[in-house]
Parts: structure tokens; C-alpha cells; sequence
């Protein structure tokens, strides 16, 4: 309704403090519920020229993008939990930190910085999870509901870095996958199964834990049927014969992918936040806000009245735990991003 407002006033022919009291009240509905901050800001009215308008209007877009939360939009791909820096870059060219309750779509990428996570969820309950330094591409996702019920297909792709792929316990008996997961110079066709998988600059690796993936490597086609079994392929030269793994070296793996606790995750429905700062004017809340966001981390602007005059807070919010916001405290401290 507010940004509704805000285009109407522009259209019609706003003025500056219309605009500012525009500003204000989108950002109090997205921050605050506290009546006491709720009341816009008003003053006299001062016409706005053609060029003030379209500038107002881009600031009143920023700030949308910087104090909205993403919504959880209905996708067969979304993303349930990340541990930052992170980013999502989007097909006509939008980039932007990765966060909870964001959907993917055809031809969205993931990046994943150092010491990153990142958990994907698709509608049907399988998981697919990043590790860091990662980079994934949804080359192309569908959905379909049946009678018998859903039937997801399309292809991902990990570009570099390690992922795992389950379809586990949440997904449901009837939904039906026929995705291929490309790994660099390897394809798995997934049905159902549990794999593991990194991409480097000098060979791939493809891991059975439960289930069978039919494989295609360089024209080879094959199938893997042996739980906790992986296949090696060099960038050069020939594929390795596929061979056991040891409960051992599955759990490195398995390390390399999961989330681990007080680790800076931020999740889909979080309850707690970091406040990075606070008080500042606009000008500097929206700098320290984009710095963050540059950097990986979905920081946002909180509006509020103190002493008659507008203020803004910046925090990063969603976390998981009192711990995990912790950790991304130190996390930014040590980036000399938080001072």
C-alpha cells in the first residue's frame, strides 16, 4: 500500500516533504510496530521539478530494497538458511546478498564466499546445500503438479566448489525429480538418491551415499548403483574407476557442506539480529548499509523518530541464535567491516 502511495504522489505531482513522509512511513511499517515512531514527518510543502522527482524515486527504490526483508515467494527453488558473505546474482543482472526466504528461478546464480553456507530448499523437501567458495547456477528449473503428484525437472549446475544434493526425509513419496546436477565435465541424473560433489580447477568429484545416479562423463555413460561410492575426473586425462569411500572421508566431506552451529547462519523465520549501527542519518545509515551488502551480508535500514528528528538503525537480522549473531560480529570485525 505505502509503495503504491509513493508511486501515485510522484504521478501525480509530489512534493518533497510528501515524498520524505512517503519515505518514512514505508520504512516504520518495515522496522518498527512501536506507535511512538509511527507518527511521519511533516513540513512545508516545496514543489519537486521533473529531475527531483526521478531522483526521489530512486532513493525511495534504494531504500525499499535496503529495509524490506525478500519475500518467500513461491518457488520450487528457495533458500532456507545461509551463513554469509553470499550473493545472488540474477538473470537481467541484478546482484545481491543471498538471504532466507529468497526464491530462485531459471538462470539465478549463487556465490559463496570464504567460509560460506548456504541451504536450498526445493518445494518438495529435498535439500541441496553449498559450500564455500561455491559458485551454482540454475541453468533451468520446472515444476509441474500431477495428479499423482509433483514432478520437478531441470538442470543445475555447480560451477566450482562442493555441494550435496538429498532428497531425505522431508521430500515427499509423491514427488517425482529428473534433475541433472553438472559438475564441470561430469552430469548426474538425479531421481532420488543422496550425492555428494566438488568442482576445482583440477578435477571433479562425484560421491554416491545412498541411492543411484545415472553419470555421463565425456560421452561415457554409466551408472553408479554402490552406496558410499565416488568416481574421480581429472580435468586431463581419463575418469578414476569408481571405488569405496571410507565413512572417514565422508565425513570431511559432509563437513565441507553443512551448517554448523553458531557458525553466523541466518535462517528462514530467525528471531534474532545484529545491530551494526545505530542512530546515523540517511545518508550514512545507506553507506554503511551498501558496504555490508557488497560485502555478502543482507544488512538492512531501520527508520525511526528520536527527538523530533528522522534517525536510522543498521542491523542484520534473521539470525538463528544469539551465537550466530555473535560470530558474524567477529566475522565482520575481522573483514574491518565493523569497527
Amino acid at each position: 500500500m505505502q509503495v503504491a502511495r509513493a508511486v501515485i504522489l510522484w504521478i501525480a505531482g509530489v512534493t518533497r516533504n510528501e515524498w520524505r513522509s512517503s519515505i518514512v512511513s514505508i520504512l516504520i511499517i518495515n522496522g518498527s510496530s512501536d506507535s511512538s515512531r509511527s507518527n511521519p514527518v511533516t513540513a512545508h510543502a516545496l514543489p519537486l521539478s521533473p529531475l527531483e522527482k526521478i531522483e526521489m524515486l530512486k532513493r525511495v527504490l534504494m531504500l525499499l530494497l535496503l529495509s524490506a526483508p525478500a519475500l518467500a515467494a513461491a518457488a520450487t527453488l528457495s533458500v532456507e538458511a545461509v551463513v554469509s558473505p553470499a550473493w545472488l546474482e540474477r538473470a537481467g543482472g541484478i546482484h545481491e546478498p543471498l538471504q532466507p526466504g529468497t526464491g530462485l528461478r531459471s538462470g539465478d546464480r549463487v556465490i559463496t564466499g570464504g567460509g560460506a553456507r548456504a541451504l536450498l530448499r526445493m518445494s518438495e523437501g529435498s535439500a541441496f546445500r553449498l559450500g564455500e567458495n561455491a559458485t551454482f547456477a540454475v541453468d533451468r528449473l520446472g515444476e509441474k503438479k500431477t495428479v499423482a503428484g509433483r514432478a520437478v525437472n531441470g538442470v543445475l549446475n555447480v560451477v566450482q566448489g562442493a555441494f550435496r544434493f538429498t532428497t531425505g526425509a522431508l521430500g515427499s513419496q509423491r514427488s517425482r525429480r529428473d534433475l541433472d546436477i553438472r559438475i564441470a565435465t561430469v552430469t548426474a541424473g538425479i531421481r532420488g538418491t543422496d550425492i555428494w560433489g566438488k568442482s576445482d580447477i583440477t578435477r571433479d568429484i562425484v560421491c554416491l551415499i545412498e541411492g543411484r545416479i545415472e553419470v555421463e562423463h565425456r560421452g561415457e555413460l554409466f551408472t553408479m548403483r554402490d552406496p558410499l561410492s565416488f568416481l574421480i575426473a581429472p580435468r586431463e586425462g581419463p575418469r578414476l574407476p569408481v571405488a569405496p569411500v571410507s565413512e572417514e572421508q565422508l565425513r570431511i566431506w559432509a563437513a565441507d557442506t553443512e551448517i554448523a552451529p553458531a557458525s553466523g547462519a541466518s535462517i528462514r523465520g530467525g528471531q534474532h539480529r545484529l545491530a551494526v549501527a545505530s542512530g546515523l542519518n540517511e545518508a550514512a545509515a545507506m553507506q554503511v548499509a551498501q558496504r555490508l551488502r557488497g560485502a555478502g551480508y543482507p544488512a538492512m535500514i531501520r527508520a525511526y523518530r528520536s527527538g523530533g528528528a528522522l534517525r536510522y538503525d543498521v542491523a542484520i537480522s534473521g539470525l538463528a541464535s544469539p551465537e550466530d549473531a555473535a560470530k558474524i560480529e567477529s566475522s565482520l570485525r575481522a573483514g574491518g567491516l565493523l569497527s
